[in-house]
């Protein structure tokens, strides 16, 4: 009885809805569209990949890394139909359908880089730079969600992006120099 109850649950992460329309591909996969920084994609994929393993194996997009693989650590940070998400803890499948970005995905079309890349060059938001694409794809979000008003505010909404280094001063004067821009742009 307890088994057939796992198998009914759910496996997405709160927030993100089950695949809609993905397909059966035969041999136990399943065919995926994904939209992926803009160009659309239709992948085979086993039903258990992970967006991350996916991104990173599958199409060659290693900028997300592999930190902690349960979903603690933010490395793994990429957009999902514009929402931040672990792509660590989201399976593949889930974004049948969606738009994915990654931090390859969000320099400018003239291959200027997005004003939150840039303000983590200019303060030194990094240091060995693991964590930088999560970092900053996590901080473009809680921009785009009105997150950035204060330091207290940038630091709690950050706070599932750890660095080792320990570069959170640089990253909350980057976040505060590009929110501005970015609300400009």
């Amino acid at each position: 009885m307890i088994g057939a109850a796992l198998a009914a649950a759910p496996l997405a992460p709160p927030g993100i809805a089950a695949p809609a329309r993905a397909q059966d591909a035969g041999d136990g996969r399943l065919r995926v569209n994904l939209t992926v920084n803009g160009e659309a994609r239709q992948l085979s994929l086993d039903p258990r990949a992970s967006l991350l393993d996916t991104l990173r194996e599958g199409l060659a997009l290693t900028g997300a890394k592999k930190g902690c693989d349960h979903g603690q650590c933010g490395a793994c940070t990429v957009h999902l139909d514009g929402r931040r998400v672990a792509s660590c803890l989201t399976l593949a499948v889930q974004a049948d359908g969606r738009a994915v970005t990654t931090i390859e995905g969000v320099a400018r079309e003239d291959d200027e880089l997005h004003p939150m890349q840039q303000a983590f060059i200019d303060h030194d938001a990094l240091q060995c730079g693991y964590c930088t694409p999560g970092q900053i794809m996590a901080a473009i979000a809680l921009v785009r969600e009105g997150r950035a008003g204060s330091a207290e505010e940038i630091r709690e909404y950050m706070s599932g992006n750890l660095c080792r280094c320990g570069a959170y001063a640089g990253i909350l004067a980057a976040i505060q120099d590009a929110a501005p821009k970015m609300r400009g742009a």
